[in-house]
């Protein structure tokens, strides 16, 4: 699933009348981008969630077949928030594990590895979170990684806190259909909290990403993923 419904209110003027998933950076929609990256792990359905100007979103993307994938649409009168999104979604998803991405982020995080992860996890976990190291924008971090585990606060025991990071979760995690389960369809709903009661209940694994991530949360921000895809290219 990726995550399309935001209103993108740092990005104004830019989103005035277009959706930010549809802002280009390297000729190419960071929706598409992302598009591109889940075909090249080898997935083919994909859901989309939309709100505000979610009909140039449809427009553009179609049924995924430009991008070799099969695209469906979940459309929210405005947006959910996260969890949300997702709970409105799920009869989309399917009853099995699935990974949500932002759609305003950019990165070469290994899907084909949480693709894996989903496999293998335990049946007690209800989520996979992919953090990174702290941008200037977030110099705190979000979550606690321990151990392959994921808290917040920082893990009490003093073996946990030798090992632990606090970092900036990046948007991306693998997600189990329970951890939604309290959430009612069609009303908004923040993610953080649902993910804190599962860490507290040590349901909660996690992952450190150490190569490219950019959250691209305002124009100057655009500006450079653009610069930075223009000199690779």
């Amino acid at each position: 699933m990726v995550l399309c419904a935001g209103r993108g209110e740092r990005m104004r003027p830019l989103t005035d009348h277009c959706p930010k998933p549809l802002l280009q950076a390297g000729g190419l929609s960071l929706l598409g981008h992302i598009l591109q990256r889940i075909h090249a792990a080898g997935l083919r359905r994909v859901v989309i969630n939309h709100a505000y100007l979610g009909a140039q979103i449809e427009q553009a993307i179609g049924d995924g077949s430009g991008f070799g994938l099969s695209v469906r649409y979940s459309a929210e009168a405005t947006a959910l928030e996260t969890a949300g999104g997702i709970a409105t979604a799920l009869p989309l998803l399917g009853p099995g594990r699935f990974i949500v991405i932002n759609g305003d982020t950019w990165s070469d995080i290994d899907l084909v590895a949480l693709v894996q992860h989903s496999r293998q996890a335990s049946t007690e976990e209800l989520a996979h979170l992919v953090l990174v190291d702290n941008p200037t924008h977030n110099p705190n971090g979000d979550f606690w990684l321990a151990g392959g585990q994921v808290s917040s606060p920082m893990p009490s025991t003093q073996t946990a806190q030798a090992d632990a990071r606090c970092l900036t979760f990046s948007g991306t995690g693998v997600y189990h259909p329970a951890l939604f389960q309290h959430t009612a369809p069609g009303q908004a709903a923040p993610l953080a909290p649902l993910l804190r009661q599962a860490m507290a209940e040590q349901r909660v694994s996690g992952r450190q990403h150490a190569g490219q991530w950019r959250d691209i949360g305002t124009p100057q921000r655009l500006a450079e993923l653009d610069q930075y895809l223009q000199t690779r290219a």
